[in-house]
């Protein structure tokens, strides 16, 4: 066989074999980025223009979050967060804007305890999104019903879900959830 044969035969055959790598390793990143994010995943892809664009957004909130200096809390701070959160559920039944309230303040104490900034609520999303996709839309439903009650237009059902769903990522984030970040060497 000639020299021209063999490199006929061999390069259409490297070529394909380095496209399915590159196939192979996309579908790899894609199933990771699903299973990291969970349903953010797929409301990433729905907002962005496409989805490799939202793989590259999601990526860019890994890179965010490692350089954050996220922390599990002591014993004695998880049991205070414990016996505040105890407290506004009994609230609930008196004044239940006012726990809707609190327990909003009471989340974003906790997140910012964990080392989670907490000055913009998209950045929050963003940055909780990766170990904590899975309990994400409990907090836009509960933040959604706070904003509501602030307008004193919350139905008492729809209080009594955000206090449902404040619970899911509270818990979530006093028992370190996501997997909580070991301190880097």
């Amino acid at each position: 066989m000639s020299t021209g044969t063999i490199l006929a035969i061999v390069i259409p055959v490297v070529v394909v074999i380095a496209l399915l790598a590159v196939v192979v390793s996309m579908l790899m990143r894609r199933n990771r980025l699903r299973e990291r994010f969970g349903p953010e995943y797929e409301r990433t892809v729905e907002e962005a223009d496409s989805r490799t664009a939202a793989e590259r957004e999601l990526k860019a909130r890994e890179k965010r979050h490692d350089s954050l200096d996220i922390k599990p809390l002591d014993r004695n701070v998880r049991d205070r967060y414990a016996r505040d959160w105890t407290s506004v559920q009994e609230e609930f039944v008196d004044r239940p804007e006012d726990s809707v309230h609190d327990a909003d303040r009471l989340v974003t104490s906790l997140m910012h305890e964990r080392g989670y900034p907490t000055q913009d609520f998209d950045q929050q999303l963003k940055d909780l999104s990766v170990e904590h996709g899975r309990t994400l839309e409990h907090y836009r439903a509960a933040h959604e019903v706070d904003e509501l009650s602030t307008e004193h237009r919350a139905t008492t059902e729809q209080l009594r879900g955000a206090m449902v769903h404040y619970r899911a990522l509270f818990e979530e984030l006093l028992s370190d959830g996501g997997g909580a970040r070991h301190a880097r060497v």
